[in-house]
């Protein structure tokens, strides 16, 4: 396995909260959400603008980590990556998964995802696998 690149990012959560001020956070959740991350939005309440923020900001910052990884090869658009959080149940640990648009095939390889948060940030990791080649 080779490493095609590595991306990390720090969020100030009191930044987000101000576009969530001025945007509204639907505006900015309509913005940067893939269509899989919009269903789970729906499901954070509108009443906890705490909570609307951090969901935003994790997805944010592992969003910009995720472009600095995949740079040059790979330029993302915010909706064409999509956060899955870990499933301690199924024993399965958070991901982010790449699907570009219109079934363009890109060759990259496994992408590794990592997401703290203390305080007033949030730090995220990606690390992106080059493609396996494979011979035959």
């Amino acid at each position: 396995m080779g490493i095609l690149g590595v991306g990390v990012d720090v969020v100030h959560l009191p930044r987000i909260a101000d576009l969530v001020k001025r945007r509204t956070a639907q505006r900015l959740a309509s913005r940067i959400l893939s269509s899989t991350e919009m269903d789970d939005w729906r499901q954070v309440s509108k009443e906890d603008s705490s909570r609307q923020v951090l969901f935003l900001a994790v997805r944010w910052s592992l969003k910009e980590a995720a472009y600095k990884a995949m740079f040059p090869r790979v330029q993302p658009t915010w909706k064409e990556l999509t956060y899955r959080k870990h499933n301690p149940h199924l024993r399965l640990k958070p991901s982010l998964v790449f699907s570009p648009f219109h079934g363009t095939q890109i060759d990259i390889g496994q992408i590794h995802c990592s997401v703290s948060h203390d305080g007033e940030y949030v730090y995220t990791t990606v690390l992106v696998e080059e493609c396996e080649q494979r011979y035959t």
